[in-house]
């Protein structure tokens, strides 16, 4: 097989040694030869000796999406390498340590195998054990330096970077890259079938993890605030905001910082004091995961109904309850749309790139603040964990804060009496009051109890009726105000069509693509946002069948599609994905093959 820039390479590693930054410095090398490339970081949630993998998908055709099959394993692990080996594609690549023999039942007849000495040369050149299991991982980049024809240059680049201000350490990890490269040249063939030439196919993209980006994103919407719990997969949301925070936020003059991060006891807390915090007239938010949102339910009902702005990021992850942590799904699609009893409904935003984090974090606070409501950006592991190939991050400068309906002390002294749940404008949006704004005017009392325009207490059936009709036309509203769906049109009468969104939309673009060859054309629609707008709708209506792409066992996107635009659930076609790793092309294009195959037979 000759598969130039096209394949996918797999590490297996020991979680705690130090795999991660050297596999790390592959990707990205490959991606500083100006070629695609899709790194997933698989790793266990305990701290450290259980079994972890890198899998580098390698795309000149830029999908971003995970592909079927192992072209390359790089085994170090003795734990995982039967399940490694069987995991090869026949023909493929199999690298591992040496220094011992290969146990017979991991021999395969249809696959190649790369013996390096590892351990061996790491003995041999250095005596302190910490740096032999360092500098291993390292060797075996330099091992496949050769082997695929990676730009030595590029790597020794990566290294002066990544060890900027720490020289000395600069040498002795040339010196492991050459070992390996050394060691190839001495005793294979090289480079490979499977190799790499230099591109300019990136130009001016990054790349990035999504949870950076969001933290990024609630700098620049200017927020102040930020209380959590730490929980995987969402830690390094806040962790980023407090990075470029006192990078940005602080004040020049007294150097101080002008942010707050509070770590909280536990995530009721954490949504409390952000509601607090935007109740007062800061900008404010938390992240959290699947288990996080369940506890924050209550909390999350008081903001809805006492009409408080709140931004939660919520980072899913595999559940029920613990679940797999450190694992991906779309599993809080439901729980997070309906979150807290009653009649309670939360904008939901889907972003499916780092650029998007960067973006829709900054237009939730917009939205909670020009809705009065909380605003939860729904990412997911592998968008949030894992570095992706994206559009650069670009923000307008004149672009002000939306702060929504605020009377100012000149406005409320016009008025004779201030209801703060008075629809004056007949968009179901009401005027709010930052405290202290007038010396007479504006104060109410922020109840979660059923109250009057006014904000009085009351148990009357017919204010209660009045305050959930006017809540429900602020959902209205609130659909012309979200982002509205991404389109792409095959142009044939009442054709199929499928959906997806967030991290599912990769593999969905790719899989259409491959239907497409094989004579089966489908429109696609992409949902960026719940509520569901008239496009949504109309787009839903003028289809016969859609197949609805999710990762999840229970179909939650396409339940809240039925739910809220009442459609037929024949039309709508469930292609799921839930054993914790991101969906593939392979397998969004084979469950949709099966499904239209069937439907000619039945036919």
């Amino acid at each position: 097989m000759n598969k130039t820039n096209d394949f996918v390479v797999r590490f297996a590693n020991v979680n705690g040694t130090g795999s991660a930054s050297a596999n790390y410095l592959f990707a990205k090398a490959i991606f500083r030869m100006g070629i695609y490339v899709t790194p997933k970081n698989i790793f266990p949630s305990n701290i450290q000796g259980l079994p972890t993998w890198y899998e580098v998908r390698v795309s000149e055709k830029g999908y971003l999406g995970r592909r079927e099959g192992i072209d390359l394993m790089v085994s170090v692990n003795p734990q995982s390498m039967k399940n490694d080996v069987a995991s090869v594609r026949t023909g493929g690549y199999f690298l591992y340590d040496s220094t011992k023999p290969l146990h017979p039942e991991y021999i395969r007849p249809d696959i190649n195998y790369i013996g390096v000495p590892l351990m061996e040369m790491c003995i041999r050149e250095y005596t302190d054990p910490r740096q032999r299991q360092l500098f291993k991982n390292i060797i075996y980049v330099g091992a496949l330096c050769a082997l695929l024809d990676i730009e030595f240059q590029v790597l020794e680049d990566l290294l002066s970077e990544q060890f900027a201000g720490k020289e000395k350490l600069i040498p002795p990890n040339v010196k492991a890259l050459k070992l390996g490269v050394q060691y190839i040249q001495d005793h294979f063939a090289y480079p490979l079938d499977i190799h790499l030439e230099r591109r300019d196919l990136i130009g001016d993209k990054i790349m990035m993890e999504g949870n950076a980006a969001c933290g990024l994103g609630a700098v620049y919407a200017g927020a102040t605030v930020a209380a959590w719990y730490p929980i995987t997969p969402s830690t390094s949301v806040v962790e980023g905001f407090g990075e470029y925070a006192r990078k940005l936020r602080v004040d020049p003059l007294t150097g101080k910082n002008n942010f707050a991060i509070v770590q909280a006891e536990d995530e009721l807390a954490a949504i409390g004091m952000v509601i607090g915090a935007n109740w007062n007239g800061a900008r404010s938010f938390t992240a959290t995961s699947g288990p996080g949102l369940s506890l924050m339910n209550e909390f999350l009902g008081l903001a809805y109904f006492a009409e408080i702005p709140a931004v939660l990021i919520d980072v899913q992850r595999t559940g029920p309850s613990t679940g797999m942590p450190t694992r991906t799904q779309q599993s809080d699609v439901l729980s997070a749309a309906y979150a807290s009893h009653g009649d309670t409904k939360h904008v939901l935003l889907f972003p499916s790139t780092p650029k998007e984090c960067f973006e829709m974090t900054a237009d939730s606070f917009d939205l909670a603040e020009g809705l009065h409501t909380p605003v939860i950006l729904m990412t997911d592991l592998d968008l949030g964990m894992n570095d992706h190939v994206s559009e650069p991050l670009v923000w307008d400068d004149t672009r002000t804060l939306k702060r929504g309906k605020v009377y100012t002390a000149q406005e409320l002294d016009k008025i004779d009496r201030y209801g703060r749940y008075l629809d004056v404008d007949n968009d179901g949006i009401a005027y709010r009051t930052y405290p202290g704004t007038h010396k007479s005017k504006g104060a109410f009392f922020t109840r979660g109890t059923s109250r009057d325009e006014y904000a009085t207490y009351t148990e009357e059936g017919p204010a209660y009726v009045r305050n959930m009709d006017r809540l429900a036309k602020k959902w209205n509203t609130a659909k012309t105000m979200v982002p509205g769906p991404e389109i792409t049109l095959d142009g044939a009468p009442k054709p199929m069509a499928m959906l997806f969104f967030g991290t599912s939309t990769y593999s969905a673009e790719e899989a259409r693509e491959l239907l497409a060859a094989e004579g089966m054309h489908l429109d696609a629609i992409r949902i960026k946002s719940f509520p569901f707008n008239k496009t949504v709708e109309d787009f839903m209506n003028s289809h016969d069948k859609i197949f609805v792409i999710e990762q999840n066992r229970d179909g939650q996107m396409r339940s809240l599609l039925i739910n809220e635009l009442n459609l037929n659930p024949q039309k709508l076609i469930p292609v799921l994905n839930y054993d914790g790793m991101p969906i593939t092309a392979d397998n969004i294009f084979n469950q949709i093959n099966n499904d239209l195959k069937v439907a000619e037979l039945v036919r």
